[in-house]
């Protein structure tokens, strides 16, 4: 990213269409293996991974708790190292990846510092990551954000006169400041209530199609990975492993009409399916 920087993105960008099969890979992972000590004991908690994700598209991981979804998340983000395989963002290894700051991170946590207001947090990552940009520049980029996700006018508010959602929506901000190639979001809305989640699950959506960043979900909602998704990737246990791989074919716009939509029913029934032989077979090896 130069010193100028760019203004927010305008809302034609990537509404028109989702991304097409023609788009090239962003993110690649060929025989993905990870494992942890365990009391002295290796363990393995993800199992010959192999995934692709096209330049911008959406997509989601989906299973059980503790099957290693946010395990698979942060080797994409180069946080963790592989044992086994490789993987790639635009052609990159993760941390050369994150060092050129392509790769945008947002968890369940918001991890708002409380001593700043709402803008100053959305520009933090800019300012300390890139110290060849003006403040005043990293302050006007951050209100763009700000306002790209909804919070027009929240400049000026600490984060303890923010609620959940609304913080979610700065770590949203701060992330997209950065003004990264790929978004990767663990569980972001896992800790908001059922309508705010569904308010949050349209912002993204809307962020996703004005921007067409590549954006990497890990969720436990079957409904939200349905209605965000171009794929849902659904991972199970013993070993942990992707066990399919699921085509969304829900058109777009998508609106809370899509909810009634035919393509949803079955999408979201054979997700459930899925998730229920995984938690059957769980610890099984099977």
């Amino acid at each position: 990213m130069t010193t100028a920087i760019a203004s927010a993105y305008p809302a034609s960008v990537a509404a028109s269409a989702p991304v097409t099969d023609t788009a090239p890979i962003h993110i690649a992972a060929h025989g993905i293996a990870v494992e942890f000590s365990l009391n002295g004991r290796r363990q393995r908690v993800l199992h010959d991974i192999n995934l692709s994700v096209p330049k911008g598209s959406f997509v989601s991981l989906i299973g059980p708790s503790g099957c290693g979804k946010s395990t698979l998340l942060k080797v994409m983000a180069g946080l963790v190292q592989p044992v086994e395989g490789t993987v790639t963002v635009a052609g990159l290894a993760p941390q050369e990846a994150a060092r050129r700051r392509m790769i945008g991170l947002v968890f369940q946590d918001a991890t708002l510092l409380p001593w700043k207001n709402a803008v100053e947090n959305a520009a933090f990552l800019l300012m300390t990551g890139n110290t060849n940009v003006k403040r005043a520049d990293a302050m006007a980029r951050a209100a763009e954000m700000l306002r790209l996700v909804g919070l027009e006018g929240a400049n000026d508010k600490m984060p303890s006169q923010l609620s959940g959602g609304m913080r979610q929506r700065v770590a949203i901000a701060r992330a997209l400041a950065l003004d990264p190639e790929v978004l990767l979001m663990d569980e972001p809305f896992g800790a908001l209530d059922a309508i705010t989640r569904e308010e949050m699950s349209q912002c993204l959506l809307d962020i996703w199609e004005r921007t067409g960043k590549t954006i990497v979900l890990v969720t436990h909602s079957i409904d939200e990975s349905v209605f965000l998704s171009r794929e849902v990737h659904v991972m199970g246990t013993g070993p942990a492993r992707i066990i399919e791989t699921l085509p969304i074919t829900l058109p777009h716009p998508r609106t809370e009409e899509s909810f009634a939509d035919p393509a949803f029913t079955r999408a979201e029934a054979r997700l459930r399916s899925l998730l229920i032989e995984s938690h059957r077979t769980r610890g099984t090896g099977k």
